[in-house]
């Protein structure tokens, strides 16, 4: 390894913008295709690996949508957690805040507490053995209509002991904040709080109607806010989070190369920027493997590394006294 990866390997980190289906390895996929009998049309894991070339965001949720189908049982998305946790613990990330889409689910008549209560097992679980606190995001599919986002935010309301937030993602072409509007101020109005994709492939006016709109307190990706100077200037005052997926956005076709990925320019513009790994199964790797391709990509200092991962803590929704044990914990690893 070399010693910026071992620096990144030690650095205390928490990770914001993860999906938990988008963990789902191409390995375990087989495994659960084949504990529950569910045919596939690839026949070995190197077959379905070279599937994993996107031209574009739609490429990719069509197989991430169709990889979804193998998790049926409470079991499955036990194992499915479980797995993401150990890879936690390798990369020396303390705290995650993880999405997870029930209506993917409940579309294939999964119930929607089979698939909360084998997550949140495991969540549990992390936290009793490996020492990893965490917070559960549930997402809203925003390719679907508003009457689906508020049914899934009506089987939420049983779970709001487990749910500390709701989410946007899917497909953002075309399908801007705005449209959920009415679901979020419902959310609101019933105590989660919320965030949403917006600037990835949408453009900048998306990540307005998520800070105005939707009243999000953290802005998942957000690369197009480089594009507003009036609204950079105010996620910086507001100090709002961006959730940003170096690997995710190379992947997807977000940016040409990572030498063009707007992160620098970001966090020298004061906007309070994390790395994260979006859906690491399809995008080629984990949260240390993105902290080291843009590191080396933008020429990053371990100074620029040490902020990132402050930023971290500081973006998550740890109580005031749990990010500061992590942020004092980041500091005395990188003054070492």
């Amino acid at each position: 390894m070399s010693d910026l990866s071992n620096f990144i390997a030690g650095l205390p980190k928490a990770e914001l913008h993860l999906h938990i289906e988008g963990t789902l390895e191409p390995e375990l996929l087989f495994k659960l295709a084949q504990r529950n009998q569910i045919p596939l049309k690839y026949q070995s894991v190197d077959e379905l690996k070279q599937a994993y070339r996107f031209s574009n965001l739609q490429d990719f949720l069509n197989i991430y949508y169709e990889g979804a189908n193998v998790l049926r049982e409470e079991q499955d998305f036990y194992d499915l957690t479980w797995a993401y946790l150990l890879k936690c613990r390798e990369q020396h990330v303390v705290h995650t805040e993880i999405f997870f889409d029930p209506q993917t689910h409940t579309s294939r008549g999964i119930l929607f507490a089979t698939v909360i209560n084998g997550i949140n097992h495991a969540l549990q679980d992390a936290h009793d053995k490996l020492g990893i606190s965490s917070r559960l995001i549930m997402c809203f599919l925003r390719h679907l209509d508003e009457a689906s986002a508020f049914q899934a935010l009506e089987q939420a309301l049983d779970y709001k002991d487990l749910i500390v937030g709701v989410g946007l993602d899917s497909s953002e072409k075309g399908n801007p904040p705005s449209k959920f509007e009415r679901v979020f101020a419902k959310a609101r109005e019933e105590g989660f709080l919320t965030v949403a994709h917006a600037g990835e492939e949408g453009p900048v006016e998306y990540v307005r109607e998520a800070v105005d709109l939707l009243k999000v307190f953290r802005i998942d990706h957000g690369n197009a806010s480089i594009n507003d100077e009036q609204l950079a200037v105010e996620l910086v005052r507001r100090q709002i989070p961006l959730t940003v997926c170096p690997l995710s956005n190379l992947a997807l076709k977000v940016v040409p190369d990572l030498e063009n990925h707007p992160l620098k320019k970001l966090l020298d513009r004061g906007l309070l920027v994390t790395v994260n790994s979006d859906d690491p199964a399809y995008f080629g790797g984990y949260i240390n493997e993105n902290y080291l391709a843009i590191a080396e990509a933008l020429s990053l200092s371990k100074a620029d590394l040490c902020l990132l991962a402050k930023n971290s803590f500081r973006g998550s929704l740890l109580t005031a006294k749990e990010q500061e044990k992590h942020l004092n914990s980041v500091d005395s690893f990188c003054r070492q």
